[in-house]
């Protein structure tokens, strides 16, 4: 299992239930280090005093809030927990709502909630009751040092802990220039047509189906690179292909044929006729008669 990101508690009313936070998610990003072409050499991130330009060791580095041009406030992990105790150990619920009210662009970082000591209870209860209410608790509680709000929900046997977005951290869409109006309003044609593909291709959810193709695409160019002898050979940018004039597009033909097509890709290849037996030449013979007694 990851490991512990976090300990605290999570507490409703006057309910406190003791967990234990993990990591849900375990990223495959490819690891790329930057590289002196000269000499092979990797180029690090060295810390760097900027008025001495001299290295720093890492004892001697801290956080520091500026009050004043050039005055700081030094702070470590112990200040960050006394100037909150409460709110750095505790995902504190502050109420419940239906799970379908928060739109799924607020949700940010999954986590993992595993009962700690003596916490089995209380974390069965408060789990059943989500999953029973089809509610989600809307909590908040500090991590790294920022508070965040979050969603606790259940997710098979596990409760799950997620980030949420706060509302002033989401852009609003009144200042695109977008699609509305008679102008631009589907005909009923197309609107049909459309749905009909929609519903063609609508599936069963289900997320081992899909797959990182680009990072596997670029796994396969790197092991081409390494077989070809050429690891320090950069590829050349390709000539700039002229853009193509906006055209205009018809929705229905294109719809149409999407949908035939998915038809077609669907259909069994057609099976062929048995062949027919061939009759003999000579018919069989009729049952002798019976020979009189």
């Amino acid at each position: 299992m990851a490991r512990i990101i976090w300990k605290g508690a999570i507490s409703f009313g006057l309910v406190h239930v003791p967990i234990v936070v993990h990591a849900a998610t375990r990223p495959h990003r490819l690891d790329f280090d930057w590289i002196d072409r000269r000499d092979n050499a990797p180029v690090g991130y060295q810390r760097i005093n900027k008025r001495t330009g001299k290295a720093i060791a890492s004892e001697d580095i801290v956080k520091g809030y500026e009050y004043e041009k050039g005055e700081y406030v030094y702070m470590n992990d112990e200040d960050f927990k006394r100037a909150n105790v409460a709110a750095t150990q505790t995902v504190e619920i502050q109420g419940f709502v239906d799970a379908a009210e928060v739109p799924i662009y607020y949700y940010d970082t999954p986590y993992y909630l595993a009962p700690d000591r003596r916490g089995e209870k209380g974390y069965a209860l408060l789990r059943e009751v989500l999953r029973r209410a089809g509610k989600l608790g809307l909590a908040r509680v500090v991590l790294h040092t920022r508070q965040y709000l979050c969603a606790l929900l259940p997710q098979g046997d596990a409760l799950m802990l997620i980030t949420l977005r706060y509302a002033d951290e989401m852009r609003s869409a009144q200042d695109l220039d977008l699609p509305g109006g008679k102008a631009d309003a589907p005909a009923a044609r197309e609107r049909d047509m459309a749905m009909r593909l929609v519903d063609d291709m609508t599936v069963p959810w289900d997320p081992a189906a899909y797959r990182d193709d680009y990072r596997e695409d670029l796994l396969k160019a790197i092991g081409k690179k390494v077989k070809a002898g050429k690891t320090h050979e950069l590829s050349e940018p390709d000539a700039k292909r002229p853009r193509e004039s906006a055209k205009v597009i018809d929705l229905m033909a294109l719809l149409k044929q999407s949908v035939e097509e998915r038809g077609a890709a669907r259909k069994p290849p057609a099976r062929q006729r048995p062949a027919a037996k061939k009759t003999s030449a000579r018919k069989s013979a009729a049952p002798a008669k019976r020979k009189a007694a």
